[in-house]
């Protein structure tokens, strides 16, 4: 990986991190697949938001627990599905935005050809984007 790149990965968000794997890990031909790996990966990823989960770390054992009870420190570095879903859903309103004002070139230059080509493929990465944005608004674990 080029060194601007990790320096701007190393930058990005949890969230953007985690977006970022999840489109990589798409192989352009199994959407059905796909979904279902990147579903266990934000079940892995995101902590359990039921409320004995919230309150008690997993492995918690209240018949063997003695003393006052601390939650782990990796806690605070959590990714909240809240969280992801909240800067994804404001990275798409941004990208949309800018979509809308493209204008659609429809001569056979070479030049707008590139540019639909161009288009079609932003567009493709718009709706897995909109893909894993549902995934993490209706994740059940």
């Amino acid at each position: 990986m080029p060194k601007g790149l990790r320096f701007l990965k190393r930058e990005a968000s949890p969230a953007m991190r985690l977006l970022n794997d999840l489109l990589n890990m798409h192989d352009g031909f199994d959407d059905e697949v796909w979904q279902k790996e990147c579903k266990k990966h934000m079940i892995d990823t995101f902590p359990r938001e039921d409320p004995f989960s919230i309150l008690v770390p997993a492995g918690f054992d209240i018949d063997k627990h003695e003393g006052p009870l601390r939650p782990p420190l990796e806690v605070d570095d959590a990714l909240l599905r809240v969280d992801f879903v909240r800067e994804v859903d404001a990275l798409l309103q941004e990208v949309r935005a800018e979509q809308s004002e493209v204008q659609n070139t429809q001569g056979l230059d070479p030049e707008s050809i590139a540019s639909r080509l161009k288009q079609q493929e932003k567009q493709r990465a718009i709706r897995l984007v909109e893909a894993i944005l549902n995934l993490a608004i209706n994740l059940k674990w």
